[in-house]
């Protein structure tokens, strides 16, 4: 696995080709201080093109996934007077673009969730490829009510929950716990208490393992273009990732070991 980076806010699990990313903010419900926003797109970045890393997950110290943007620090750097609004712009654009990188990671990228995702929280929840909940998770939109939009999340709200029910939960603040999240999609797994979402993740980690690392990355493209491209684009795509794919030594060893009747290397 490529050498990670040192991190002060997050606490770093990297065990048999998975990387776990612990949120370790826990006095503030980990919230997303700048500080730690770095530290994540820094990690993130350094694993995105390594395929000994199969999985990422997210999830938060102190029995808390995150409450959002530090609110705090709004206060002090964007409402204190020494920034003005191109400082306020490039600090939301980074936050846009530090949510592309969580969605569009070649990786699989699960998300547990205990205590609370809120407003920003809620957003990265929609960015992840599995996303496993407690019953008593508690979660809402709630950056109306402070009088600021939910600015970056907005299109991974709408791509992981459909137009009508973003815009409900965005526009009224609606505050909801982890069984109206499986109901509404945003949670593919509603389970008891933290041990049910390390039954989750276990279960979701043996399932990746039996896929390529190349193709799952190839896969994801795919599936993420399908929001951006016309249909030509997306058939010239499709077909060069394919051909990609089926010439790769990954390919061709799937293609061995199905016709052999036996595991292929990176499942074994």
């Amino acid at each position: 696995m490529t050498n990670l980076p040192e991190t002060k806010n997050l606490v770093l699990d990297a065990d048999a080709g998975w990387l776990t990313i612990w949120f370790n903010r826990p006095e503030s419900r980990n919230a997303l201080a700048q500080e730690m926003v770095d530290e994540l797109v820094a990690v993130l970045r350094s694993v995105r093109d390594d395929r000994s890393v199969r999985g990422v997950t997210l999830r938060g110290k102190g029995g808390w996934f995150c409450a959002g943007g530090d609110l705090k620090s709004f206060k002090s750097d964007f409402q204190g007077g020494a920034k003005g609004k191109a400082d306020v712009v490039a600090a939301s654009r980074a936050a846009g673009e530090m949510f592309d990188l969580i969605n569009e990671m070649p990786q699989v990228v699960v998300i547990l969730v205990e205590g609370a995702a809120m407003a920003g929280g809620l957003g990265m929840v929609c960015c992840a490829d599995v996303v496993a909940v407690t019953k008593d998770a508690r979660f809402a939109l709630t950056e109306t009510t402070l009088g600021i939009p939910p600015a970056q999340i907005a299109p991974f709200v709408v791509q992981r929950l459909g137009l009508r029910t973003a815009r409900r939960l965005m526009l009224t603040a609606s505050r909801f716990k982890g069984v109206e999240a499986g109901e509404l999609g945003l949670a593919d797994y509603v389970v008891d208490d933290a041990d049910g979402l390390e039954a989750i993740e276990k279960e979701v980690k043996n399932q990746v393992m039996r896929c390529a690392p190349g193709a799952n990355a190839i896969t994801k493209k795919i599936v993420l273009a399908t929001r951006k491209l016309d249909r030509n684009q997306m058939l010239e795509m499709a077909a060069n990732g394919f051909a990609d794919c089926m010439l790769s030594d990954e390919g061709r060893e799937g293609v061995a070991s199905f016709l052999e009747k036996r595991k292929p290397q990176w499942a074994s």
